[in-house]
């Protein structure tokens, strides 16, 4: 009979709590600090031509732009070379009389006109050479220009090519196949009030080294549009991880955690937001990388677990990744990890607890409260 009074208080608590959480949310939604995939929805506002910043680093300029403009600036640093030479060319072959001289002091032979002058420019550049077209040996202008063009195609090839390189092997792409769980959740570990959440390597080439860290960033809105913001490090419990299987990241509730006097009821009006980073090095490539989430208050979990995951085979640990986001609810006191203490060990003299019942010995007390075992499944996609 208690335990489906407790299941109710639960379920009631629980329901009422997202209930009013969804309302609020629906009339009034704030910007995130940190988007889900790691990006932040951050702009800069600069000087009207201000693009000195841009120019004198070029290089991750260039690796951090999308791949379509790349394509199209690799496509044009190739074609306006070949024209730019090509006009060169036909201004050489201008100049000397080129398209009146039958076959005598030619400068570039077989050039007529500007067609012939690009694809002479294009055929030296890209080393086709057809034999056809070239630059005679009376021209010793002609010559030098030859030898500044293969001088600057040689390092417009290393430059392209580095970028191009430098972008397939971006570590951004390393990071999307390491994940973060969609929310995090609250729950009792050893009597301890704990906010936690999961990590896991989709890749079959494991990450032997990882340190993991969070920060909680809270927002003011002030006037004319204006924010203040403020980060608090949050201590967490075994930072360097072997990322071998899914682990589960624990931040203790106790006395300094800026989470401490967080209660269920405090995540529909908190304004703030836990920013978790992951940095490891991949034993494929030996590149640094880093992979970045964020928890909003409606994306925490009061009174829940994540599942189990990890079975033991015969021959191999079988790691289930259907089970990734998947929870269940447990027993937790729906109350601040704060107010949780004060009611397991109050002060002599306190008024705030209405009964506690002593066992007997010196500075032990317990509390008798009503709370459940675990009452339902329920999977958060």
């Amino acid at each position: 009979m208690s335990t489906e009074r407790g299941e109710q208080v639960i379920d009631t608590h629980y329901t009422t709590v997202h209930t009013l959480g969804r309302e609020k949310g629906n009339k009034e939604k704030h910007l995130r600090y940190m988007q889900k995939d790691g990006k932040f929805p951050v702009v800069f506002h600069k000087p009207a031509g201000d693009w000195s910043p841009y120019l004198m680093d070029i290089f991750t300029t260039l690796v951090e732009i999308r791949w379509r403009v790349m394509l199209l600036i690799f496509s044009l640093s190739y074609i306006l070379s070949w024209l730019f030479f090509g006009l060169i060319y036909w201004l050489i072959a201008y100049v000397n009389g080129d398209s009146d001289n039958a076959d005598e002091d030619l400068c570039v032979a077989n050039v007529r006109g500007f067609t012939g002058a690009f694809m002479y420019s294009m055929e030296t550049q890209a080393t086709i050479g057809y034999g056809f077209r070239s630059t005679t040996e009376n021209c010793m202008v002609g010559i030098i220009v030859v030898t500044v063009q293969d001088v600057f195609s040689c390092l417009l090839d290393t430059i392209i090519i580095g970028i191009v390189v430098a972008k397939m092997a971006s570590a951004r792409k390393r990071a999307q196949t390491v994940a973060f769980s969609n929310c995090a959740v609250v729950n009792l570990r050893d009597g301890v009030l704990c906010l936690s959440w999961r990590l896991g390597d989709l890749r079959g080439n494991h990450i032997l080294d990882g340190v993991i860290r969070a920060q909680l960033v809270r927002y003011v809105k002030k006037p004319l549009g204006f924010v203040v913001m403020s980060y608090q490090d949050l201590d967490i419990k075994d930072q360097n991880i072997v990322l071998v299987t899914p682990a589960t990241i624990i931040h203790k509730l106790e006395p300094g955690s800026p989470l401490y006097s967080l209660g269920p009821d405090d995540l529909l009006e908190g304004y703030f937001e836990i920013v978790a980073s992951f940095t490891y090095s991949d034993d494929s490539t030996g590149m640094l990388h880093q992979t970045r989430t964020s928890y909003t208050p409606t994306e925490i979990r009061w009174g829940q677990c994540f599942q189990d995951m990890v079975k033991s085979g015969k021959k191999h640990y079988k790691v289930d990744y259907g089970l990734f986001n998947e929870t269940s609810w447990v027993s937790v006191p729906f109350m601040s990890a704060e107010e949780h203490d004060r009611r397991r060990c109050p002060v002599e003299g306190s008024p705030l607890l209405p009964s506690v019942k002593s066992n007997g010995h010196r500075g032990a007390c317990q509390v008798n409260v009503d709370i459940t075992g675990e009452v339902m499944n329920q999977t958060f996609l």
